[in-house]
């Protein structure tokens, strides 16, 4: 049951027929479509549409990387204080079917670039980025932005409930869940709140068993997995366990020997075809270093270096069968897309 009128989108031919065209409309294509007429725009920006779309196989799923930008793309030295010496990250939009690489206008209150270590996570055809450090200060930020794809543009969303570090992030259903991380007294944290990306509201869950500091996570079906994580007394002596939340009653179980104790878990933590987890940085020696891995359906792109200081490889991972390792390959990457990626998310738009 659609929730907007489906009239004659294209004159001369039935409802159903003018939208199955545009249907096929390539993502790229929908924020100049969406000005075509106003029947279209009430189309096309509808969640209606983008549901159609993935229920008929026409949605694309595509990496979304906070990624170092070249100093080119980077404000001069007088629009930025001098003290400023991380590089400025920005995101970068990987689609695997077309191999292009793009990158998305900045958020108007970080036109240097975005929060440091932010988090990324995608919500019905949308990118949520929450979190991170001020660029310039380095205090931690609440900040949350919502980019759709279908406008081109970012909005500012409620801000998060508290300044938290290194959490662990992951969407379901319009929703995103964060738990764990840092305070600004660097005390690791048990407190879990999920984001509504439709109402623009926060709530509270049942905190986890106990504090678990850079931490990962990762949606395994109705399942929000927070992996690894040490407690405050216990300073990067990651655990081996996962605590799990059950999305429909929103309970947490633990889990044991979920993951390599001692092993960090930010962004490589990834899921094999048997629903056991398994770490991007332990499939080859050339990307141990530094390692982020985004899932995009049927392979995943791995980002990584072979040691400290070595430039990052870009590869391509068919998916996994079983517990084997799915074929590896480099792929080509154009030099303005080749800086230093922080973390990234899959994003079906």
């Amino acid at each position: 049951m659609w929730s907007i009128e489906l009239t004659d989108f294209i004159p001369g031919l039935p409802a159903e027929l003018g939208l199955e065209c545009l249907t096929w409309l390539p993502y790229t294509a929908h924020p100049v479509a969406s000005r075509v007429s106003r029947p279209w725009r009430t189309l096309l920006e509808s969640q209606d549409f983008y549901f159609h779309r993935k229920k008929t196989g026409r949605t694309y799923k595509v990496a979304c990387l906070v990624q170092a930008l070249p100093p080119k793309l980077v404000a001069s030295e007088s629009d930025v204080p001098k003290s400023t010496e991380s590089p400025a990250y920005g995101i970068t939009v990987f689609d695997p079917a077309s191999r292009s690489w793009d990158r998305l206008d900045p958020v108007s209150e970080y036109p240097n670039g975005l929060p440091l270590f932010c988090q990324l996570a995608s919500c019905e055809g949308k990118l949520v980025v929450m979190g991170g450090w001020d660029p310039v200060s380095y205090d931690p930020v609440t900040d949350v932005f919502v980019y759709d794809f279908t406008t081109s543009h970012w909005r500012k969303a409620n801000d998060m409930p508290s300044k938290r570090s290194f959490f662990a992030i992951g969407s379901d259903a319009g929703q995103v869940y964060v738990a764990g991380g840092h305070d600004e007294n660097k005390n690791a944290l048990k407190s879990a709140w999920v984001y509504d990306v439709r109402s623009d509201e926060w709530t509270e869950l049942t905190p986890m068993s106990h504090d678990r500091d850079e931490c990962e996570g990762v949606v395994i079906g109705s399942e929000f997995w927070v992996v690894s994580g040490y407690r405050t007394e216990s300073q990067g002596v990651f655990e081996g366990g996962a605590e799990v939340l059950e999305l429909g009653s929103r309970q947490w179980r633990l889990v044991d020997e979920a993951w390599e104790a001692g092993h960090c878990p930010r962004h490589c933590v990834g899921v094999g075809d048997d629903g056991k987890l398994v770490s991007w940085g332990k499939l080859d020696s050339g990307f141990r270093v530094g390692t982020c891995g985004v899932m995009l359906g049927g392979g995943t792109l791995v980002v990584g270096s072979e040691c400290q200081g070595a430039s990052q490889g870009f590869y391509m991972v068919e998916e996994m069968k079983g517990r084997q390792n799915g074929k590896l390959y480099e792929i080509s990457v154009p030099d303005e897309f080749s800086g230093f990626v922080q973390s990234g998310c899959c994003v079906e738009i």
